[in-house]
């Protein structure tokens, strides 16, 4: 009598899983060439959109300044700004999860990126400070939706063990439109006065156009996801990434409360930074608009090496360790930056490179991770929902910044982003490990 074949487990879709490693796998490089022609497009098209998406999202922060002056807000209006951007963004990453488990990755990720970049443009055209809110808070949706979709559609290319590195790099375009929104920052502000260029600012947020058409013709969902997404049941369901656990099934309500727990602590140290470094170089620092983006050079520098290096460390770490390592690593770093004595400008300047390095590398494991957690037919409802819930609760902190900066200074109030990072590393503790685990 014969024994049935064992079920078949989601690999990348270039190879059966459990085959060994093809030698063109090895190398830096390796894991691009191990997603295949399909593969490195999609890679293409969720780098591109991610890029886009993190360049839309610094127009508020690097325009924050200016923004103040001429709607006449305190500092904590101005964090509100930001705050209802990641709150918003939670229903929009959640509910684009649900769709890209119900219609595929890639017509979740067109219609996240038409979204972010239509209301980023609405911005500049604010004749007011609700209206601006009102418009920041449905740029939110396209913003909150577009990392989940694309980090789930690269991993499903992605082989176990390059999955790691693959979706650190694709987080490093992150630091990629980083750059760019501050490159475009100082050549607009340098030009144009500070009541036209803030608005200039948000009207360059259409570029994500341009990728819209080339992802349309270009990227397709892996394969074997496809299949699996079909014929699985309860596609999309928020029901199931709340299931409890029972006796023959685990469930995965324990794993999405810790999954969103982990998300809320790093986002809100990430975003309190994100949100008010710059304010607080040119308000506290006294640094001019090229002094400033000269000084978010070198955080930015680090972000990016610190996305590649995090990936390639989460692969050999594994997923816990990897955040762990950073966790603490980053909230040492916050500690200092905002303690640097006046006048120790070039300090201020090197100790940007690790704070941005830090702060960074512990995201590299985030798309890897997350998608390791769920099963395929609700991946994207799990992996939206809690990345999104994380950066809505996490959006408390960059508004408590707001508001205890009045008081304390942007410096002093930076501090209160280092408990976010405790937070996630307590969070780890109801999390499994994941590394080498097929996606299934």
């Amino acid at each position: 009598m014969s024994t049935p074949p064992p079920p078949r487990t989601l690999s990348s879709g270039t190879r059966p899983p459990g085959t060994a490693e093809d030698p063109t796998e090895e190398g830096p490089f390796g894991w691009l060439r191990a997603l295949g022609p399909r593969g490195r497009r999609a890679f293409g098209g969720a780098f591109g959109g991610y890029a886009l998406d993190s360049y839309d999202y610094f127009t508020l922060p690097l325009t924050m300044v200016a923004l103040a002056a001429y709607f006449g807000l305190d500092s904590g209006q101005t964090g509100l700004l930001t705050t209802v951007t990641l709150v918003v963004s939670a229903i929009g990453g959640a509910l684009a999860g649900v769709l890209a488990d119900r219609v595929g990755r890639v017509r979740a990720l067109l219609l996240t990126v038409i979204t972010y970049a239509v209301f980023t443009v609405a911005c500049g055209f604010a004749p007011n400070y609700e209206t601006l809110l009102v418009f920041r808070a449905l740029q939110g949706l396209g913003f909150g939706g577009e990392w989940a979709v694309g980090a789930i559609l690269v991993a499903e290319y992605a082989s176990p063990g390059h999955r790691g590195r693959t979706l650190g790099a694709i987080q490093s375009s992150w630091a990629v439109g980083w750059a760019l929104a501050v490159v475009v920052y100082t050549l607009v502000f340098s030009l144009a006065g500070d009541d036209l260029a803030w608005r200039v600012m948000f009207w360059t947020g259409a570029l994500p156009a341009l990728l819209v058409v080339w992802v349309r013709r270009s990227v397709q969902d892996a394969p074997r996801a496809a299949e699996a997404r079909e014929k699985g049941t309860g596609r999309g369901s928020f029901a199931a990434i709340f299931k409890p656990g029972t006796a023959d099934s685990p469930g995965l309500l324990r794993v999405t409360l810790f999954a969103s727990l982990l998300s809320t602590g790093v986002q809100g140290g990430y975003y309190t930074l994100a949100t008010w470094v710059p304010t607080y170089l040119k308000d506290e620092r006294d640094l001019s608009v090229v002094g400033t983006g000269g000084y978010l050079t070198f955080l930015i520098s680090g972000a990016f090496l610190g996305y590649l290096t995090g990936g390639v460390l989460t692969d050999v770490l594994g997923r816990r360790r990897n955040i762990w390592l950073f966790a603490l690593l980053s909230a040492v770093c916050i500690l200092a930056y905002a303690n640097i004595p006046r006048g120790a400008d070039t300090l201020l300047l090197v100790l940007g490179f690790p704070l941005g390095f830090c702060m960074s590398a512990i995201f590299s494991g985030f798309g890897s991770y997350l998608s390791e957690l769920y099963p395929t037919a609700v991946r994207g409802a799990g992996q939206g929902f809690t990345y999104n819930t994380g950066r809505a609760v996490g959006a408390v902190f960059p508004t408590t910044v707001g508001f205890l900066a009045d008081s304390w200074g942007v410096g002093g109030a930076l501090v209160f982003g280092a408990i976010g990072y405790g937070i996630a590393a307590l969070a780890l503790l109801g999390l499994p490990e994941t590394r080498g685990r097929e996606l299934a």
